[in-house]
């Protein structure tokens, strides 16, 4: 499995990133310390963190599946939390991009005025199809689906209706799987896969990989690895890692 650091060009960040694990504790603790004592508000980590996850699918589409990135058909499936925010921006940028993309909102952003209900309203408005996973026909005919479901948060077995859209995905021949952060269904700390969780190709994971990634199962569903920035400072990783 390769790790690579995108997001973050000629920074000494990179390899720290790359070679780091994080925990599902350290990752909160990263983002309530970039929040509340840095002043980098959630719904700005958010755009940064699906801008370069973005930036992964389209380097991804160039240089390992051979699509034409502007000629791409993409769907981004996208759960109600923070990693279906992160969804939500990544469709836009690859809408912005020239691709053909769409959003599957399996469940509707948990709260109004939440960093993830600001993105969808700016999908809505710029006219960006957002449909529900019983409009599921054009997944088989995708160069790409995302999977942006379930974060760090996730652990134990997922809900019936978003393992009914998993399994429908792990279903489909043709399309690329990305998963962003993790695989949905996989718990981030152990590696321990539910079970109903997304195998996917390509897993673009925010700041550090994360500490169950090092499991071997794990690969099973993540596939190949890329580390993206969320726009913190690198020495967050180590204070989070430090810290009791």
């Amino acid at each position: 499995m390769n790790e690579v650091a995108a997001g973050i060009q000629d920074h000494p960040s990179v390899s720290l990133m790359c070679m780091c694990t994080l925990s599902r504790e350290q990752v909160r603790r990263l983002d309530r310390i970039a929040i509340e004592q840095l002043g980098i508000p959630g719904v700005v980590l958010m755009e940064n963190a699906g801008m370069n996850a973005s930036r992964c699918i389209i380097e991804a589409l160039e240089t390992r599946w051979a699509v034409t990135p502007s000629n791409a058909r993409v769907r981004v499936l996208c759960g109600g939390g923070n990693n279906g925010g992160d969804g939500y921006v990544i469709a836009r940028h690859l809408h912005n991009y020239g691709m053909a993309v769409g959003i599957c909102a399996v469940r509707e952003p948990a709260h109004a005025g939440s960093d993830a209900a600001v993105h969808a309203e700016i999908c809505t408005r710029m006219g960006i199809e957002i449909a529900t996973p019983a409009d599921s026909t054009q997944w088989p005919n995708c160069h790409v689906l995302v999977d942006s479901l379930l974060g760090t948060g996730f652990a134990g077995q997922v809900r019936p209706d978003v393992a009914r859209t998993i399994d429908r995905v792990n279903a489909l021949k043709g399309p690329r799987i990305v998963a962003v952060d993790l695989p949905s269904g996989l718990d981030c700390d152990t590696g321990q896969a539910g079970k109903s969780t997304i195998k996917a190709d390509l897993t673009v994971t925010f700041v550090a990989k994360k500490i169950g990634f090092d499991r071997l199962e794990s690969r099973d569903y993540t596939g190949e690895v890329l580390v993206a920035g969320i726009g913190t400072p690198p020495q967050l990783i180590t204070d989070v890692r430090q810290s009791p």
